[in-house]
């Protein structure tokens, strides 16, 4: 049998190449490719589609994330060496935009069955420093939104949705990108909703937010050479949205084909030696990942590669073990510190075919 790649791009977006090049020479033959028709189409269409009032398209996940921090300073209601709590086990990018805005990163530990942050620990990381808490959605599972959103109003903090991961996920009956103060998406290739390069946007319903970001992004710019902030360049090119707008037709169909492929598996894997992740009920999970836990994964990642299985390790440091956070290595995470050495991601995508997900479930129950 063929090798299972761990993700196959070229096979996922030949399911709409007619569309994307559809898209892409309308883009190429109106001869307009900054801040033009196709940025202002999708961000609407987004902003719809996250049940928000508004969106503003830019160049990355990780300046989405920056720029909200951004807005929030020039508003006055964050300033320099203020605290903000993430996850200890996200993508660095959810720490680096708290950094680069001159923000202090504090480092809460995450639920042992869910693998999202842990508020109990969100609790114990509160100072009189702390302003703000980003609520990071791992591998396409909500965090508890419910608790943190308790915990940000006793505490007069605004509570940021990092959803990179998880593109149309639904919580409690709303989707991810409406269940905070604002919300940052990446539009990063192997997202579920992913764009042909580097992509990103924020979504919020907060309309002076989101008038100061979409400046910020733009130089600092809202009339041409006419500069309120000390802004940055980041903003979603035509090409990039036209392509997103094509993908967002097939969004849910795809979340349902990666849903049942994980449910597949989870119906299906059967080994001892295997954690499978819990979902609860009231909250939906994308599968932008399946990750399991195994305290032998690197048995487990040579027997599959060795039978024509790609996997992936996301993430095999937690961001306090960093050397770019070194200062902070003495951080106590301890769920995050041990899952580091355990999770492995299996192949999931929508064109995965049920014959390769019967393989991947035939060699795990042989392991």
């Amino acid at each position: 049998m063929n090798e299972i790649p761990f993700l196959d791009l070229k096979r996922e977006n030949a399911r709409y190449a007619s569309d994307i090049r559809e898209a892409v020479m309308r883009v190429l033959d109106s001869g307009w490719y900054i801040l033009g028709t196709e940025k202002e189409a999708f961000e609407n269409e987004f902003a719809t589609y996250c049940e928000a009032k508004d969106c503003v398209g830019v160049g990355n996940g990780l300046d989405a994330l920056r720029l909200i921090f951004m807005a929030y300073i020039r508003l006055g209601f964050l300033k320099e060496k203020d605290e903000v709590i993430l996850p200890a086990n996200s993508f660095i990018a959810t720490a680096l935009a708290v950094s680069q805005s001159g923000l202090v990163p504090v480092f809460a530990d995450c639920d042992i069955n869910t693998y999202n942050i842990c508020p109990r620990s969100v609790v114990e990381k509160l100072t009189e420093k702390t302003r703000a808490i980003v609520a990071v959605h791992l591998y396409g599972q909500v965090a508890p939104m419910e608790e943190l959103q308790k915990i940000a109003k006793e505490n007069n903090l605004k509570l940021i949705e990092d959803a990179a991961q998880a593109h149309g996920a639904v919580y409690q009956g709303r989707r991810v990108g409406s269940l905070a103060d604002a919300a940052a998406f990446s539009f990063y290739p192997v997202k579920n909703l992913g764009a042909l390069g580097d992509a990103g946007a924020v979504v919020s319903s907060d309309a002076e937010l989101m008038q100061v970001i979409r400046s910020i992004a733009n130089y600092g710019s809202e009339e041409k050479y006419m500069n309120r902030y000390k802004g940055i360049n980041s903003r979603l090119d035509e090409i990039q949205a036209a392509v997103l707008s094509v993908k967002l037709r097939y969004l849910n169909r795809d979340n349902d084909c990666r849903i049942k492929i994980a449910s597949f598996y989870s119906e299906n894997i059967v080994n001892d030696k295997l954690i499978l992740l819990h979902t609860p009920p009231d909250n939906s999970h994308v599968f932008h990942l399946y990750v399991i836990r195994t305290n032998e994964r690197e048995s487990l990642q040579g027997y599959l590669h060795d039978n024509g299985i790609g996997t992936q390790i996301h993430y095999p440091l937690s961001i306090h073990k960093q050397e770019a956070y070194q200062e902070l290595s003495e951080v106590k995470a301890p769920v995050a510190e041990r899952i580091q050495n355990e999770v492995l991601s299996l192949p999931l995508y929508p064109s995965l075919t049920r014959l390769e997900q019967k393989r991947v479930v035939e060699v795990l129950n042989k392991w």
